[in-house]
């Protein structure tokens, strides 16, 4: 069942580690078939050197196992909740990278500093709030989606322009049109954090990309009128 799609999540769970993104097993990607409403998981806690496509799980948007012989990520909770409520979404990631989990445990947005950031993100890298502690009593992982869709929502934030976030004190989550989009959005998510830091390690006085160089780096390259890249 679904045999490619077990292959292009394993493929883009296999880049974790090779981008320096994940320590052990502290990560997961996940991709979802729109059309029979099952996703495609990594299963929890099994080491990234034993994995095969094969060992994928697959998952309904109720949270019933549908095929696999381990249990799914311990995330998946959050993933059902992202794909829920965001029907574009198509591959979603969960990492501890550094940069960015120090960003989280600090409780601050990213700032849009510069044209790298605006090419990827249209606008400061959210940190959603803390969960409560009945929050995390009564359904942790859940609750971890809904609180980033309270985000997301109230602040009015399109997640197609800003396909990232940080949770307070836990790290990031990316998504985008599948799961291989979703890891690239990871990658540049860290490098973007840590040129932040380094950024307001230099200058503790910095003020946020004028405007004019944010749109016009992000619509060059995802704007109706786009030109950048080949055609």
């Amino acid at each position: 069942m679904l045999e490619q799609l077990k292959k292009d999540v394993y493929e883009a769970n296999m880049e974790l580690p090779r981008r320096g993104l994940i320590t052990y097993t502290w990560g997961n990607v996940s991709g979802i078939d729109r059309e029979s409403g099952y996703f495609v998981i990594k299963p929890s806690g099994v080491d990234y050197d034993k994995l095969t496509p094969d060992d994928m799980v697959v998952m309904d948007l109720d949270g019933n196992k549908i095929e696999g012989k381990y249990k799914p990520s311990s995330d998946t909770a959050t993933h059902i909740e992202l794909y829920k409520r965001y029907e574009e979404i198509g591959g979603i990631v969960h990492t501890h990278s550094p940069e960015a989990v120090a960003w989280a445990q600090a409780g601050r947005d990213i700032p849009l500093y510069g044209t790298t950031h605006a090419d990827y993100f249209l606008g400061p890298i959210p940190c959603a709030r803390n969960l409560t502690d009945e929050e995390i009593e009564e359904a942790y992982e859940k609750n971890t989606g809904t609180v980033i869709i309270e985000t997301f929502d109230g602040r009015g934030i399109n997640p197609v322009y800003t396909p990232a976030v940080l949770c307070k004190n836990h790290g990031p989550f990316t998504w985008g049109k599948d799961a291989a989009e979703a890891v690239h959005n990871a990658v540049v998510l860290e490098e973007v954090a840590k040129m932040a830091r380094n950024t307001e390690a230099i200058n503790p006085n910095v003020k946020p990309a004028p405007d004019s160089i944010k749109n016009k780096h992000f619509y060059r390259k995802h704007g109706a009128n786009a030109y950048y890249g080949q055609n």
